[in-house]
């Protein structure tokens, strides 16, 4: 697809043509899963699968917002006065609530705005698409507007739609891996700071292969809130006998010498992720650093292991594309990625054993599951920005 369809696309809906295009991409998290809500690091990576958007300004008080992704509705009349939640409202509550936030901290709108939105990122796939969208809006309401908002701005403005909008209790990794972007480089952030420092994604003959389970999941349908109150109670527990503030303020060492204070199985093993995957990501960071790349693949394999058994955010899915991954030649590591509770999985493979990892990982899966999985290769790519020169454009 170019973007020229999509141009063509808002014409068709919208009787003219747009004036502007922008871009946000989605993310995988290279090794740190369910540690951004931990006080713990976080290693992700924007990709350049994302949301594309062509928009124009209109002259009254609504937003028109059409998906080419669920071309059946049609478009979707938003009134900028009546920007409540509304579950029925699916996909245009992340574009409503960046809007009804930003109206409640007092920014007025004089005018709305006609919407052309296309995505080519497996939709509920933990690649964080509705992230995606959020920083997308964000990035359009920053410029058509005037606001002058900072990157982190619109990073803490997503993270609030979905907090205090939609209602999930997540961290902020999704919308920061989104926001700060960079080509070929990925971002060890540590999530109770938001200290941050880009790392060169150096694979050499490897690359990284997303591997998509096609099982959708949704976080405010999943388990996820219920992670996240496990790891508060566990560290409630803690900080009866040590003067910590997070779980990620844990070494291993401090963890083995505390954790008789938590008195739970299940606690037990939540609190053990957080803690030894906050770990692991700073491991991983420095072995990429220094070249290390089969260390780099061992953390990542014992990621997944810890979420397995440990977090149990797996699930038949995910465990058979990674299963089958480490078993196939010419594969570093393979972990799954984000959230969990079905969506996508990553491996990093070398470039000439690509079209046959694919082919038998595929093969196990279609045997193991009963229908298709997807497979994509990653690129690394920049942040959410208005597409100025669209020229030899290719959308994926």
């Amino acid at each position: 697809m170019q973007l020229a369809e999509i141009n063509q696309g808002f014409e068709q809906v919208f009787g003219s043509a747009p004036t502007a295009n922008f871009f946000a991409p989605g993310r995988i998290n290279l090794i740190g899963e369910h540690t951004d809500y931990n006080g713990g690091h976080v290693f992700p990576a924007a990709i350049s699968l994302g949301t594309y958007a062509a928009i124009s300004s209109t002259t009254d008080q609504k937003l028109h917002l059409f998906s080419a992704n669920f071309e059946k509705e049609g478009v979707r009349e938003i009134d900028l006065s009546e920007l409540a939640f509304a579950k029925a409202d699916g996909w245009t509550n992340f574009v409503k609530g960046e809007f009804a936030l930003l109206q409640k901290s007092g920014v007025a709108f004089a005018h709305g705005l006609n919407i052309y939105f296309y995505g080519n990122l497996p939709a509920a796939s933990g690649l964080s698409s509705s992230s995606s969208i959020e920083l997308l809006t964000g990035t359009i309401i920053n410029d058509v507007y005037g606001l002058n908002k900072s990157a982190l701005d619109l990073i803490k403005l997503g993270k609030q739609v979905e907090n205090d909008y939609i209602g999930v209790n997540s961290g902020i990794m999704d919308q920061f891996a989104i926001g700060m972007g960079k080509k070929d480089q990925a971002i060890f952030l540590d999530t109770n700071t938001l200290e941050y420092q880009y790392y060169p994604i150096a694979l050499g003959d490897y690359e990284i292969v997303i591997m998509n389970t096609k099982k959708p999941r949704a976080l405010s349908d999943s388990k996820y809130n219920e992670r996240r109150s496990e790891c508060e109670e566990a560290l409630s527990r803690l900080q009866k006998v040590v003067d910590i503030q997070t779980l990620g303020d844990l070494s291993i060492v401090d963890f083995d010498e505390y954790c008789y204070a938590i008195g739970d199985e299940t606690l037990l093993k939540r609190a053990r992720h957080a803690v030894f995957e906050n770990q692991r990501t700073i491991s991983a960071a420095k072995a990429l650093t220094d070249g290390d790349l089969a260390k780099f693949g061992r953390l990542i394999n014992a990621s997944h292991i810890s979420l397995e058994y440990d977090y149990e955010v797996t699930g038949l899915e995910l465990d058979t594309l990674v299963h089958a991954a480490w078993a196939q030649n010419g594969v570093l590591g393979a972990r799954m990625t984000g959230a969990g509770f079905g969506g996508c999985a990553i491996a990093v493979v070398k470039v000439a054993e690509i079209p046959d990892f694919i082919a038998n990982v595929g093969k196990v899966y279609q045997d193991t599951v009963g229908y298709d999985a997807g497979f994509y290769r990653a690129k690394i790519a920049d942040g959410p920005h208005k597409i100025v020169d669209a020229t030899n454009l290719v959308i994926e």
